[in-house]
């Protein structure tokens, strides 16, 4: 069995990974490449922490080595969002929110728990957990009521908080929520409490059809404090982990091209066999088009990654950057989905399940991108001089 590809947003001859790297990226896109709409063997991966040739019961059993952003190994990350991507894209979903709650736990000081995380700070329609400060007593080490002392930094979660993905399976996430004044905080919750409970399942999208998506009420759950009052939306890693979802989008568009890059190598070379006609001039303007497009975005990217590890991009900077990478990319996938489908015709649609579900899936993920919101964001950033001297035109 022929072993799943990479995707690489720089040349060959980049800095060699470390093996225990180069394991991590083995063991993920194995996993990806045997989802195959089943999201179980990702779910398996990172919920164990650990690739699955190594003994888990072993004390000294390497855990997996992910790299998170903005340390150092950006554009490595990115690479193995988009290399899980380009083999499934709800495996990616399952990756990438895991690799984000990492990344914010490490920008905050805050040391991550064993099993899968996850990042709810969605606030549709105006829903989001009250928070007000745990009891604390720092004399008798207990609270008043005689449960053992929450300290200083934790919270108590009340309320609802919609579109959580996969929480059914998440050890623990990082939850956003308001105090009565109105001031957001970012916090680390337990999902297995007690007083979490589904409020709601609905989920009937064919796309990403296997990340399963619930609204979740909390009762007095504690949470620990993740960062500062509105630190979540402040931070420069907010607008990383925003580019890291481009990635994967990025990614989707990789293994949807792929159909496009196997059907005319198959033709190339059945004309060189004698076997038949090659692909046409039509075919062949296709797969540039289509290349053109993925060189733009691989190439967005790896100067992202390389201006976050730099210190580049700080909140502002990297919110301007963020938006126009973001916007860029959703546009450029959107465009490689059709030229795409318009190359290969009805085909692969009907008769690869695996193409199918990409495109539906990718179709879905992209709605992440707020479009005109994001471009008017943009646009006000520019005319307020937000921008950092991000003008070039």
């Amino acid at each position: 069995m022929a072993q799943p590809e990479p995707v690489r947003l720089a040349p060959p001859g980049r800095t060699a990974e470390p093996d225990a790297a180069r394991s991590a990226e083995r063991a993920l896109l194995a996993a990806a490449s045997a989802c195959d709409g089943d999201v179980a063997p990702m779910l398996a991966l990172l919920g164990a922490g650990r690739a699955p040739d190594t003994e888990a019961s072993a004390p000294d059993a390497a855990p997996l080595e992910l790299p998170l952003t903005g340390e150092g190994r950006t554009r490595q990350q990115w690479e193995l969002l988009a290399s899980v991507a380009a083999q499934d894209l709800s495996a990616a979903r399952v990756l990438e929110p895991h690799l984000d709650a990492l990344s914010i736990l490490s920008q905050a000081s805050v040391p991550a728990p064993a099993g899968l995380l996850g990042v709810y700070a969605s606030e549709s329609g105006g829903r989001t957990p009250r928070l007000t400060p745990a009891p604390h007593d720092d004399d008798a080490g207990s609270a008043s009521d005689g449960r053992p002392d929450a300290g200083p930094d934790a919270w108590l979660l009340d309320g609802e908080k919609p579109w959580c993905s996969l929480a059914d399976e998440c050890a623990a996430a990082v939850i956003t929520g308001r105090e009565a004044d109105g001031t957001r905080h970012a916090v680390l919750v337990d999902l297995d409490h007690p007083g979490v409970a589904e409020t709601s399942s609905a989920w009937p999208a064919l796309g990403l059809a296997p990340i399963r998506t619930v609204g979740l009420g909390f009762d007095a759950v504690p949470g620990t404090a993740v960062g500062g009052p509105e630190w979540y939306l402040r931070r420069p890693g907010f607008a990383w982990g925003g580019i890291g979802v481009a990635a994967v989008w990025f990614g989707g568009a990789v293994g949807i091209a792929r159909t496009l890059r196997d059907a005319t190598r198959s033709r190339a070379a059945a004309e060189a066999e004698g076997r038949g006609p090659g692909p046409d001039q039509v075919a062949q303007a296709a797969l540039g088009r289509v290349d053109r497009l993925l060189h733009a975005m691989a190439a967005l990217l790896a100067r992202a990654a390389e201006d976050v590890d730099a210190g580049r991009l700080d909140h502002g900077r990297g919110m301007v950057e963020a938006d126009r990478i973001r916007g860029t990319v959703a546009q450029l996938c959107t465009e490689v989905v059709d030229v795409v489908g318009q190359a290969t015709g009805p085909g692969p649609l009907t008769g690869s399940a695996a193409h199918a579900r990409a495109v539906a899936d990718l179709q879905v993920y992209l709605r992440q991108h707020h479009a005109h919101r994001d471009d008017a964001r943009l646009g006000r950033a520019l005319l307020d001089g937000d921008a950092d001297g991000g003008w070039t035109w």
